[in-house]
């Protein structure tokens, strides 16, 4: 096994990222003489899956090779017919997996299937990096609701806002602009009405590329306050679905006749029951979720723990006032505080300019 050319396939896998949803992100590569002769990734649901795409480039010269994937190669009728059957056909002798594929549909019984037909199967070169790659799907596939990061910029202090409850701009260009990108590669992203009230977002993607890919576009709303006339109805972007817990069928309706999807969710604590709304999501295919703000529903998320990650891009400057991260007054003590793990930090810079530098941290909420 040769690490170098695993972290290729990897590095093929992530070109998909943000595009494949309700499947994985998978690359491939065939190796014959220590050199990778073909390589294929899975561009997006429905296409071929990474080994066939490999395959298919191979034109007849994958007899007798290696075949380096990041995930377990399917073995049931979906979309597209087995990958075994493909790499069984084209004479591959050996396969070397990332991660065993936690699909139930899947989960060793592919491994096993190549086995049975003579090839060597090895697994377990980079496997933690395969299964960072598809986090997302990972916990689609055994929890059946979405990843979801929770991100944010503040002050140095702590603040979403300042004292009259303004936050346009804390983070920098380049923050902003990365953002987007998060939006990009999410299915989703989601806000509470309080955010729709105070700062009527658009939630869209706005990059300046090709094959931008605009995300469901999700408002918490419990009593069904979202204004007919918010910009999220009137702009450019993925579908606006608005959970709520209100009966108010008149108000419903006004919000539908401007283009809104109403989902009612059930209650909790006088809210909508996130948890639920989950649960909702995940039922249609919503893998990656990106919580935007504010406060209230940041609080929420944490306390019913349906946040993963979080990311949080943090500005030079103190702001002071009220306007923090969560709105839970009671905090926590030491001994119940929330712990990240994998933290890492990144400065995020402007225009290369060190005086409006930011930083993102990034860390994954300990279980």
């Amino acid at each position: 096994m040769k690490p170098e050319f695993m972290v290729r396939a990897l590095q093929l896998a992530e070109k998909a990222r943000g595009r494949t949803s309700p499947n994985p992100m998978v690359g491939a590569v065939i190796v014959k003489g220590n050199k990778i002769i073909a390589e294929g990734h899975h561009e997006k649901a429905g296409s071929d899956h990474a080994e066939v795409a490999a395959i298919k480039k191979a034109k007849g010269a994958a007899k007798d090779s290696c075949l380096y994937v990041t995930l377990e190669p399917c073995c049931h009728h979906g979309r597209t017919p087995p990958c075994t059957d493909a790499i069984i056909k084209a004479g591959i002798k050996k396969v070397v997996v990332a991660m065993q594929d936690p699909n139930p549909l899947v989960s060793g019984q592919g491994m096993t299937l190549l086995k049975r037909a003579g090839i060597t199967v090895l697994r377990g070169l980079l496997e933690k990096e395969a299964k960072k790659l598809n986090e997302a799907y990972y916990k689609f596939v055994t929890q059946k609701t979405p990843f979801v990061t929770l991100k944010a910029a503040l002050s140095l202090d702590g603040k979403i806002a300042d004292s009259e409850g303004v936050s346009k701009w804390i983070s920098n260009e380049t923050s902003r602009l990365r953002a987007h990108e998060m939006r990009n590669v999410n299915d989703a992203v989601m806000v509470g009405v309080n955010t729709v009230l105070k700062d009527d977002p658009r939630l869209n993607v706005r990059l300046d590329k090709k094959g931008v890919k605009q995300p469901l576009r999700v408002i918490v709303d419990s009593s069904l306050q979202t204004p007919p006339g918010a910009r999220i109805l009137h702009s450019h972007g993925g579908e606006v679905l608005i959970a709520t817990a209100s009966g108010d069928e008149k108000k419903a309706r006004e919000l539908e006749d401007e283009g809104a999807t109403i989902i009612n969710v059930r209650e909790k604590n006088k809210k909508v029951d996130l948890a639920e709304l989950m649960r909702e999501l995940g039922k249609r295919n919503v893998l990656s979720l990106l919580l935007e703000g504010g406060a209230a529903i940041f609080s929420e998320a944490l306390k019913e723990g349906v946040v993963d990650k979080v990311a949080l891009f943090y500005a030079p400057i103190i702001l002071g006032g009220a306007s923090r991260l969560t709105g839970d007054a009671s905090g926590r003590s030491l001994a119940k505080a929330m712990t990240l793990d994998c933290v890492s930090f990144t400065a995020v810079r402007e225009g290369g300019k060190a005086r409006s530098e930011n930083f993102l941290v990034e860390g994954y909420i300990r279980r």
